[in-house]
C-alpha cells in the first residue's frame, strides 16, 4: 500500500486528490494545520464520500522542524503541496503572509523531504498566474513567466526551488503549473463559484443582483477532479518533469456569467454589476495554456467540459440554497 501525504487537504484540490488516492487503494494523510478549520475538512471530505478515511496530522509549512518530524513519522510514498495562500486578490492586502506560506513554505517542505524522506516523489502545485502578461497565444512549460501579483511572485519563487532541488539534490520533484480549475467544493471567493453561487440565489429570489471585477478577462478554466488526475499521473512517470495543466480554452469572465445564469433561465446582464472594488490593482488579461506536454506524455486529457463543469456548479448551488430554506 503507497502512503501518501497531502497538504492543503482542507481545499478543494486536496479533498479530490485525497478521493483519487483512496480509490486507488492508498494510505492518505492529510496535513492539517490547527489554525485552519477542521470543519471545512470535514464537509468537503464528506461530500465526496471519503469523510474520515483521511489520517490527520499535525503540521506547519513555516516550522521547518515539525516538517521533518512529520515525514519521519509518516514516511510518505508521494507528497502533494497543495496548501497555500491561494486567493490572488488578498495577495494584494497580504503580501508578506503570502510569501511566508506559499513561497517559504515550499521552501521548508523542499528540505525536510531533502533530510527526512528523499526517496518521495513531490508535486509542486503551481500556477497560471505566474505566466502574468506573457507573451504568445497559449504558455506552455516553456514559455517565460511575469508574475503581476503577490500571488503569482510566490508561485515563481516555489516553482523555481523545485527545479532547484530536482537539479542539485536529484529528488523526484514535479511542478504542475495548474490554470483555473473549479467545482462545487471552490471556495465562493473565487470567480466562478462566486458567479455560479449568485446565479443560484438570484434564480431562487434571495438576491437580485450580483457584483463583480473585470468582466473582459479571459481564463483557462477546467475541473478540479480532472486536475487531480494529472498530479497523480505526473508522480507515476519513470523520470520528474514540470507539466501545464490546461484545457486549451480560454472563456471571459462574461462568457462564464452567460452559460452559468443561462442554466437558470436567466439573462445575465440584468442582474450583473461590475464594481470596482473588485478590480485588481494589475490584472492579467487572458490566460490560455497548452497542455500538449500531458497530453503526449501523460496520457492525460480533461474529462469534463466548460458547459458541463458549470451546470455541475450551479446546481449544487440550488441544492444548498433549497436545503437552507428548509
Amino acid at each position: 500500500m503507497k502512503r501518501a501525504l497531502i497538504t492543503g487537504v482542507t481545499g478543494q484540490d486536496g479533498a479530490y486528490l485525497a478521493a483519487l488516492l483512496l480509490s486507488k487503494g492508498y494510505e492518505v494523510h492529510g496535513l492539517l494545520h490547527r489554525h485552519g478549520g477542521s470543519e471545512a475538512v470535514a464537509e468537503r471530505l464528506h461530500r465526496l464520500g471519503c469523510n474520515g478515511t483521511v489520517q490527520m496530522v499535525d503540521g506547519n509549512l513555516i516550522d521547518l522542524s515539525s516538517l521533518i518530524r512529520l515525514l519521519q513519522k509518516v514516511e510518505p510514498d508521494e507528497i502533494y503541496n497543495l496548501a497555500a495562500q491561494s486567493f490572488v486578490r488578498m495577495s494584494w492586502d497580504q503580501p508578506l503572509l503570502t510569501a511566508h506560506v506559499t513561497a517559504l513554505g515550499t521552501g521548508n517542505l523542499l528540505e525536510a523531504v531533502r533530510i527526512a524522506a528523499p526517496r518521495a516523489r513531490f508535486f509542486q502545485a503551481g500556477s497560471s498566474e505566474m505566466f502574468g502578461r506573457a507573451e504568445g497565444r497559449a504558455q506552455s512549460e516553456a514559455s517565460n513567466f511575469h508574475p503581476r501579483s503577490p500571488y503569482a511572485s510566490a508561485k515563481v519563487f516555489a516553482h523555481c526551488l523545485v527545479g532547484n532541488y530536482r537539479d542539485a539534490f536529484g529528488l523526484f520533484a514535479c511542478n504542475g503549473i495548474m490554470f483555473n480549475h473549479d467545482s462545487p467544493l471552490r471556495g465562493v471567493e473565487f470567480v466562478l463559484r462566486k458567479i455560479t453561487d449568485g446565479a443560484a440565489r438570484i434564480s431562487l429570489g434571495l438576491a437580485k443582483d450580483l457584483s463583480l471585477g473585470n468582466l473582459e478577462a479571459r481564463r483557462d478554466f477546467g475541473h478540479s477532479r480532472d486536475y487531480v488526475r494529472a498530479m497523480w499521473l505526473m508522480l507515476q512517470q519513470e523520470t520528474a518533469d514540470d507539466y501545464v495543466v490546461a484545457t486549451g480554452r480560454a472563456a471571459s469572465i462574461r462568457d462564464l456569467c452567460r452559460i452559468a445564469f443561462g442554466h437558470v433561465g436567466l439573462d445575465y446582464e440584468a442582474h450583473v454589476r461590475v464594481d470596482p472594488a473588485f478590480l485588481r490593482p494589475a490584472d492579467v488579461d487572458v490566460t490560455l495554456g497548452d497542455p500538449t506536454r500531458a497530453r503526449e506524455r501523460l496520457g492525460w486529457e480533461p474529462e469534463t467540459s466548460l458547459e458541463a463543469m458549470i451546470a455541475e456548479m450551479v446546481d449544487a448551488d440550488l441544492a444548498r440554497w433549497r436545503a437552507r430554506a428548509g
